[in-house]
């Protein structure tokens, strides 16, 4: 069998560049210092971002910060002028911005519609809706001002695709965070920017794992159990649960230049979970 010959040094340099997918690229992430925030920070810093995390969770943003380069800002995204710091720290930084991706987000609310805390309900929102926008306007107001375009990601949730799946007011505000995209994304186009959002299902974060651990009663329930029981009953990939590093993956995507003719889209990664029933093996048994 015939090698192929061995790279020159150009042809290797080349090669080494086009696995840099984010080369000198800035960006912005929310709900940074953990979970999907955080498998995000490490991935986009590998491919050559220089990478803010922007969170609440001040000693883990610091340290995940400083092991990849970047930096930390303390932001509570429901306040539009924490928003707007973690933008013009961007600037003030590397002088643009290049990748906003919209990631923080809270639960709660369970309960019946009847008995929603009205309260409760406005704080949500003001993370998972107005967060978004904040994090959109100035993102955007940035961008357009760079004249380079630019890419903005916002992490939605199977749960704007189907119902039952969460609180009502969780999912509400994940799927007012989708039309939110498609909306922004029709007006931002002529800029050269480009809006989509994420949306996971079943992926083992601290949110999750907390519900499963009401829902069980059980404190002691881990994230490998969590995707253990995705796998079986939330994914047509049987004993295939979704990862932090998966959608990570999706966002890194997202966010270089392999998806430079993307917008407006709502990529879901749940296992096929929202398109089809997930235990439809009779079907395919032979007929006894």
């Amino acid at each position: 069998m015939e090698l192929e010959p061995p790279l020159h040094n150009d042809q290797q340099k080349l090669s080494e560049k086009s696995c840099v997918r984010l080369l000198g690229k800035v960006a912005i992430i929310t709900g940074g210092a953990r979970g999907i925030g955080a498998a995000t920070a490490k991935l986009f810093a590998r491919h050559g971002a220089h990478v803010i995390i922007a969170d609440v969770l001040d000693h883990l943003g610091f340290t995940l910060a400083d092991s990849i380069g970047g930096r930390y800002i303390h932001c509570d995204v429901a306040k539009e002028d924490d928003m707007e710091s973690a933008v013009q720290l961007a600037l003030t930084w590397k002088g643009q911005l290049d990748i906003m991706f919209n990631n923080a987000g809270i639960g709660g609310l369970d309960g019946s519609v009847t008995n929603i805390d009205m309260t409760k309900m406005k704080a949500l929102l003001a993370v998972n809706v107005n967060g978004n926008i904040h994090g959109i306007k100035h993102a955007a107001r940035a961008m357009i001002r760079g004249r380079k375009g630019g890419c903005i990601i916002c992490t939605s949730s199977s749960a704007a695709i189907m119902g039952g799946l969460a609180s009502h007011g969780y999912t509400l505000s994940k799927e007012a965070i989708v039309g939110l995209m498609r909306s922004t994304a029709c007006e931002l186009g002529v800029h050269g920017i480009r809006v989509n959002c994420i949306s996971p299902h079943g992926v083992p974060t601290e949110m999750l794992v907390s519900g499963y651990r009401k829902i069980l009663g059980k404190a002691d329930v881990t994230p490998e159990e969590v995707s253990r029981i995705v796998g079986k009953r939330g994914s047509l990939l049987r004993g295939r649960g979704g990862s932090v590093e998966d959608i990570a993956q999706a966002a890194l995507f997202l966010a270089s230049e392999d998806a430079g003719f993307i917008t407006a889209h709502n990529l879901v990664l749940d296992g096929g979970f929202t398109s089809a029933c997930s235990d439809m093996s009779f079907i395919y048994q032979e007929p006894t």
